[in-house]
């Protein structure tokens, strides 16, 4: 089979796209994600001289293979192979394929890895590196601690508003995955640091105003993608290395389940639908233990 011009290729992939876009309803976000996962696919099937529409069920196993072996961690992998499947049954139900090569391949086993968290000496060193001198160190240092004491996911951090905290009752409302709304408690210390970013927020607010907590310099709401810039380079700052808003929510279920809550309350705390997603950090506690007990035991 000749090769599929460019054209035809960017055209699968458009098509592809617009359909999540418009039949599915998918955000922005989760639309770029997908564009970025089919990015690699076709820079791999070019490397193997194969397109999209000749691809077989060998090439897709070798796929996740290179995956793992440039370092991506299982979930990764995972995502960018629901992305496959996903574009695979669209070009089924299209007609432009015959059989659908991604069918029952999934992530080895053996390959599932543990989230990684940060020890409590790391937090600490983490927390303490913003320049509270300042109104953006403070409102850094409060962003932080808030994090670390709800667990809250990235987007939910980033959408806290004023009105959704009552700080002397120790907790705030959120919105979670699927406009689940949920309380979460906040610890003593973070309660002192926002109430102190509180304090000074108004230096930073825009003549217009604005209902979200934490804003940029400019007075806007803080996005995202800016705030997963700055815990990344208060972990390189801190010596800790590369760092996410999410291992810090990894951190937060990882140190309560160490410290003897139980699994169900972790559970309401992160918004997971299924305890079955939060037994991953069970296993977590289980290697810690079995690390610990290697370390110091005399016989072990």
């Amino acid at each position: 089979m000749q090769p599929l011009p460019r054209l035809m290729k960017d055209r699968i992939q458009d098509d592809f796209l617009s359909y999540l876009r418009v039949e599915r309803g998918l955000s922005a976000n989760t639309i770029n994600a997908y564009k970025l996962d089919l990015d690699k696919l076709r820079r791999y099937l070019t490397g193997i001289e194969k397109e999209i529409l000749t691809a077989e069920r060998e090439d897709l196993i070798h796929f996740v293979k290179h995956l793992h072996s440039t370092g991506l961690d299982s979930r990764s992998i995972a995502r960018i192979l629901v992305t496959v499947r996903n574009l695979f049954k669209f070009l089924l139900l299209d007609n432009r394929i015959k059989r659908d090569p991604s069918a029952n391949i999934d992530v080895p086993k053996a390959w599932q890895s543990l989230p990684r968290f940060l020890i409590q000496e790391e937090i600490e060193r983490l927390l303490e590196t913003p320049d509270i001198s300042t109104n953006l160190g403070l409102r850094d240092r409060a962003m932080l601690e808030l994090l670390y004491a709800t667990g809250l996911r990235v987007t939910e951090l980033v959408s806290v508003k004023e009105a959704d905290l009552n700080l002397n009752a120790g907790f705030l409302t959120t919105l979670g995955k699927g406009s689940k709304e949920r309380l979460v408690p906040i610890g003593k210390s973070a309660i002192r640091w926002v109430s102190q970013y509180v304090a000074i927020r108004h230096t930073l607010l825009a003549p217009r105003g604005s209902a979200y907590l934490f804003l940029t310099a400019k007075g806007r709401p803080l996005s995202r993608q800016a705030f997963w810039k700055l815990i990344t380079a208060y972990g390189e700052k801190a010596n800790i290395g590369h760092i996410t808003p999410h291992l810090l929510r990894h951190s937060f279920a990882t140190h309560l389940l160490e410290n003897g809550a139980d699994l169900r309350s972790v559970q309401m705390m992160l918004g997971h639908s299924d305890i079955g997603t939060t037994q991953i950090y069970t296993h977590v506690t289980n290697e810690r233990l079995k690390e610990v007990y290697l370390k110091y035991h005399p016989r072990a």
